[in-house]
């Protein structure tokens, strides 16, 4: 794995992290054991970004993060970056007051047992937060008050993203990206860029299409985001399969499965394809088990991709993929 700095923040992560959803809830039967596992697992690869939220399990996500934080004989602290805002209920713009959103960190503070968050991510907001100053102002006062080092947005959209970094103390976006969902790496990217935000790709491996492994007899369990969420019941449908409907995004699985290097799986394959993006800080697959999670951390030491594969991945997104996903999110 490479090491970078995290945009403009005094933080130096790899760029293959943790991804702390699955250890909370929401996919399914994962013991706390397994999800402990995980996170050692990653940490003895040398991951030096976890990144979770404060509705992953109720706080559970986050628990599992600082109890194992206490005992991990890792080199060196990882940057953990969670989330707020989705306690919310109804989930409106209206909700996001420097009031709430101090509650929501204090308890994240708790949740973590430490004295200031690394990075506090509002998680997937309603557009109309986007357009209220006074929620960035809030977050500088509370960054000014020492309980956030820095503060981003997590966003379902490009447009969001964009809009997002406009405010100057946003320091990072969390965005999907993966082979099933390229539309960031236009203009967004290149702003990003210029503006020196960090990127972290999230549902790399759209919700498990990408690992290969998925298939038409695939059971999934009545707790899983991918049972009850696949016409956006729960949430926003984009975080299910990345939005792709399903049969088609098993069809676009086989394409893809043809251009896999010999001697690699299609999960790393798909984690190095993100990584050719020089824009990405980090992408943040997340482990059921330790076995997932030392696979996350080697597939950032394959050989990266040709030109010629690149392109091939970009024709099967544009012929099978593009129609339904690229301009809606």
């Amino acid at each position: 794995m490479k090491h970078h700095a995290f945009g403009r923040m005094p933080f130096t992560v790899t760029n293959v992290g943790f991804g702390a959803w699955q250890i909370g809830g929401s996919w399914g039967d994962i013991s706390e054991a397994d999800g402990r596992a995980a996170l050692n697992a990653a940490l003895d690869a040398g991951m030096t970004f976890i990144d979770t939220a404060d509705v992953y399990g109720d706080g559970r996500s986050e628990k599992i993060i600082a109890d194992v934080l206490k005992t991990s004989g890792a080199a060196k602290r990882p940057m953990v970056a969670t989330k707020g805002g989705r306690r919310l209920n109804p989930h409106v713009s209206e909700g996001y007051t420097k009031a709430n959103l101090e509650g929501f960190i204090d308890r994240s503070l708790t949740n973590l047992a430490v004295d200031s968050l690394d990075l506090v991510q509002l998680h997937c907001p309603p557009r109309d937060v986007l357009y209220q100053p006074e929620v960035f102002e809030g977050l500088n006062a509370l960054q000014k008050a020492g309980k956030i080092k820095g503060y981003g947005v997590s966003v379902e959209k490009v447009e969001d993203g964009l809009k997002a970094i406009e405010y100057p103390g946003v320091v990072s976006i969390q965005i999907i990206y993966n082979i099933f969902r390229q539309r960031p790496d236009h203009l967004f990217f290149q702003e990003a860029r210029r503006r020196n935000v960090a990127i972290i790709a999230r549902v790399p491996l759209a919700s498990g299409l990408l690992s290969g492994k998925i298939t038409r007899d695939t059971h999934f369990a009545s707790d899983d985001h991918r049972n009850f969420n696949r016409s956006g019941e729960a949430f926003d449908v984009g975080e299910t399969f990345a939005g792709v409907p399903f049969e088609v995004g098993l069809q676009a699985v086989e394409e893809v499965r043809k251009l896999v290097p010999e001697g690699a799986t299609m999960a790393a394959f798909a984690l190095r394809w993100i990584l050719m993006s020089d824009a990405v800080t980090v992408v943040i697959p997340g482990a059921r088990n330790a076995e997932q999670a030392k696979a996350n951390a080697a597939a950032a030491d394959l050989t990266p991709l040709s030109a010629d594969v690149m392109a091939a991945t970009r024709e099967i997104y544009e012929r099978l993929i593009a129609p339904h996903v690229h301009q809606r999110w």
